[in-house]
């Protein structure tokens, strides 16, 4: 059995979303300025790093929070896909994948994967995504979880109807994993996002295991 850390490593020079905070680390107790312990704050977007969408996220109203998603879907059987040469993940894309029938959580290692390797820490705006029919294609087929290598799922300019579309359906989406090490096939995922009340989203450790 081996166990694969799937997760960013959070850190002030990590890339976030335009717009979005940056992260900060600062340690407000010290040691060896004569305290008797150290101590860090942390400040952070919910959807810095490795996080994953609640339904709340895009929907509102009184659809799912972070803190109401069903640890039976964050836990199981998972399927990684490889597409090394896509630049958006199309519902044909998926039909020619060859993914085995019944997958209900599926993860998409593309040429995003490559920027952790490079430990680029810039926004990317040309990473892989789904587009809206990618997104149909996977709730038609009773997908519950998605994950992809980058900080959205979406487009960078049209996040909305992909959202829209696997969120309503109830689909997890996780998001900015880090797939690098990942060869393409099965394993058994635990993702386990911070239990945040009423939040769009969390922080989330992620973990593979393979045989």
């Amino acid at each position: 059995m081996r166990i694969y850390d799937i997760s960013l490593t959070v850190t002030p020079d990590m890339p976030v979303w335009p717009g979005d905070p940056n992260v900060k680390l600062e340690r407000v107790a010290k040691i060896e300025a004569g305290d008797g312990y150290n101590l860090t704050r942390l400040d952070l977007s919910v959807h810095n790093g490795t996080h994953v969408d609640a339904p709340y996220h895009f929907l509102g109203g009184e659809t799912a929070t972070v803190d109401q998603l069903s640890l039976k879907i964050l836990s199981g059987r998972v399927y990684v896909l490889h597409l090394p040469d896509c630049d958006l993940i199309t519902a044909e894309i998926l039909e020619n994948a060859e993914i085995p029938p019944r997958t209900r959580r599926l993860l998409f290692k593309t040429r995003n994967s490559s920027y952790w390797i490079q430990k680029s820490n810039g926004f990317h705006t040309d990473f892989v995504a789904l587009n809206a029919d990618a997104a149909q294609w996977l709730v038609n087929r009773g997908v519950k979880l998605v994950g992809i290598d980058y900080l959205s799922i979406a487009p960078f300019n049209d996040g909305y109807p992909t959202h829209e579309i696997l969120l309503k359906a109830g689909v997890v989406i996780v998001e900015g994993l880090n797939l690098s090490m990942i060869s393409q096939g099965r394993y058994t995922i635990h993702c386990l996002p911070l239990k945040l009340a009423g939040s769009d989203g969390a922080p989330a450790r992620v973990i593979l295991i393979g045989v």
